[in-house]
């Protein structure tokens, strides 16, 4: 396969060296079918588990976010791909490319990147874009060559007064970073460059993800000119038995304030968050603290912790996220893939598989112990046919239909207030993982305060069901939220993953009233407790509980009452995408 690549290098590609780039001239000829690949697809409509606003190609296989950027007023999304069919492929992955006004609909651009040089003949895989100095914008990605290395590669547009960036070129530098004798990186874990900063001192900054056996690391890399990087002395930061770190990311947060700032953004009013994708657990955790910009380091605050013991942005299908600074309203965006749960002989036969998470606003939380995230404010563009319901109490046992709702392609948001913890179940110390406790204590097991939530894509005789739900107990010095999105009724079909997920959430529930916000859309449900300080996302696949089949309920399986103090749901129209 790299032998007829290379071919194709040779035959179709002509070297041009202006401007520091290399310009492919047959840049677009042999994905250029994608957009007529996409028109040709099977219409949504006769899919039931296919999106309605969630970012999906019309088919085959879609993981990672790559370099989402607004640019001249454009939002793109890059995004890894295989054009060959609803399985990953690592050989035959491209860089996807769509734009947006709006971060809701979405049309499809030709393929930004395909493997083409030595650099990359073997792959395209994961990268970030970065905002040069004079505004172009720049791509570093990752590359495998012949020798199955990973290598960055650096692509700048073609032409950059345009602002849908439809055509991007290699430079003839490339690789611009790859693993050599002498500085002792693993070429097989060698991947995912972030978005570049720029110091004090003129010069960028990027780190990629790697590991030494077991001990997971950024690698640092600085440049004067965005095309000769020099690998720093020591790593950003490194963790202990944290295993390969994919997807890494860098960024400032305020510590005053819900505002997003530029990457390279510092200050007395700053701090910076690392995450980490872990290859291990496929999952993404993160730490907040202090970035040394003198010595180029970063330092966790205190009971901020590296690896599977620290905070995930996502307690459910939630992978390989990706942020950017969206400077046209100085907030920082995140997104994310959200892969199936489904066998993959049902990805074949369906045709495709993956889609991105809705975008989400994420800002440092007045604790300063953790972030909180929310869905972009855009995406409520598409609620119709609100639905209001009074306040009132939902006694134990008890189950309340949410009508006049599309309940397969919804948002719903529901606060409850609690007055009696008398009852409450005493959390024993040796329940400290929150998915295994949601496991055990799912919606049919009846404690006293919860389970209460919400019964999403639910089948009129609740033989199909998914849960998202609350449960409160009392802790030593405090009272002690759950939140668990349990699958285990989700779907008759025993092929797929149904998973149960769950955290604690932060909030005082004798002080604070619970909330709680899901989006549902067909085959996911993602969820917001505590106005975004815990999510979880999951992916759910009825076989009763589809299309106009499906229902809305708030439910209390706790001994004791709860009291809505605020329900709302709408309808969610179908997003303009491809």
């Amino acid at each position: 396969m790299a032998i007829f690549f290379m071919r194709l290098f040779f035959y179709f590609f002509v070297l041009h060296f202006g401007h520091g780039v290399f310009e492919l001239e047959a840049s677009h000829h042999v994905y250029h079918t994608f957009q007529n690949l996409e028109e040709s697809a099977v219409s949504a409509t006769s899919q039931p588990y296919r999106t309605g606003y969630h970012f999906q190609p019309p088919k085959n296989w879609m993981n990672d976010p790559n370099g989402p950027m607004i640019y001249k007023g454009i939002y793109h999304l890059f995004y890894q791909y295989n054009p060959k069919g609803a399985v990953k492929g690592k050989g035959s992955i491209v860089w996807a490319h769509s734009t947006s006004r709006d971060l809701v609909n979405w049309t499809p651009q030709k393929v930004a990147i395909y493997p083409s040089q030595p650099s990359d003949i073997d792959g395209t895989w994961s990268g970030s874009a970065t905002i040069l100095q004079d505004g172009t914008p720049a791509l570093l990605y990752t590359g495998i060559n012949p020798l199955h290395q990973q290598v960055q590669n650096l692509a700048l547009p073609k032409n950059s007064s345009d602002p849908y960036l439809l055509e991007w070129v290699k430079s003839p530098k490339n690789a611009v970073m790859a693993p050599a004798p002498e500085n002792q990186i693993n070429a097989s874990s060698f991947r995912d460059p972030t978005t570049a900063w720029l110091g004090v001192d003129g010069r960028w900054r990027v780190i990629i993800g790697s590991k030494i056996n077991r001990k997971g690391l950024a690698y640092l890399y600085r440049s004067k000119d965005f095309v000769h990087w020099i690998k720093a002395k020591r790593p950003l930061h490194s963790a202990k038995n944290t295993g390969m770190w994919e997807c890494v990311d860098f960024f400032p947060v305020s510590v005053n304030s819900p505002v997003g700032f530029d990457t390279s953004t510092l200050g007395p009013t700053v701090k910076h968050v690392l995450k980490a994708s872990l290859d291990d657990t496929k999952h993404d955790y993160y730490t907040i603290g202090e970035y040394d910009h003198a010595k180029d380091i970063y330092i966790p605050d205190e009971g901020s912790l590296d690896g599977d013991s620290g905070l995930r942005y996502d307690y459910g299908k939630f992978y390989a996220s990706k942020t950017f600074f969206d400077s046209a309203k100085n907030r920082r965006l995140l997104w994310a893939w959200l892969n199936e749960s489904s066998s993959v002989s049902d990805d074949i036969k369906k045709g495709w598989a993956g889609i991105q998470a809705i975008p989400r606003a994420v800002w440092l939380d007045k604790s300063g112990k953790q972030l909180v995230q929310w869905p972009i404010e855009e995406i409520e563009m598409l609620r119709t046919n609100p639905v209001h319901l009074p306040s009132q109490d939902l006694k134990g046992g008890s189950v309340l239909e949410v009508p006049s709702v599309t309940a397969a392609q919804a948002n719903v948001e529901i606060t409850f207030k609690l007055s009696n913890f008398r009852k409450a179940e005493v959390l024993d110390p040796s329940w400290t993982n929150p998915q295994l406790l949601c496991s055990q204590k799912g919606t049919s097991v009846r404690g006293s305060l919860g389970p209460f939530g919400l019964l999403v894509l639910a089948s009129k005789g609740m033989q199909e069901y998914t849960s998202v739900f609350f449960r409160i107990f009392k802790g030593q010095n405090k009272h002690v939220v759950l939140m668990c999105s349990d699958q285990s009724r989700s779907s008759l079909n025993p092929d797929n993953d149904k998973t149960t997920y769950g955290t604690f959430v932060d909030v005082d529930p004798v002080h604070k009233q619970l909330s709680l916000r899901s989006l549902i859309d067909r085959s996911v449900v993602e969820s917001f407790g505590g106005q975004g300080k815990s999510c979880i996302s999951a992916r759910v696949y009825p076989t009763l509980a589809i299309n106009k089949a499906a229902h809305l309920y708030a439910f209390n399986n706790g001994s004791e009452s709860v009291t809505i103090t605020r329900l709302s749901a709408w309808s969610m129209k179908k997003a303009h995408i491809n």
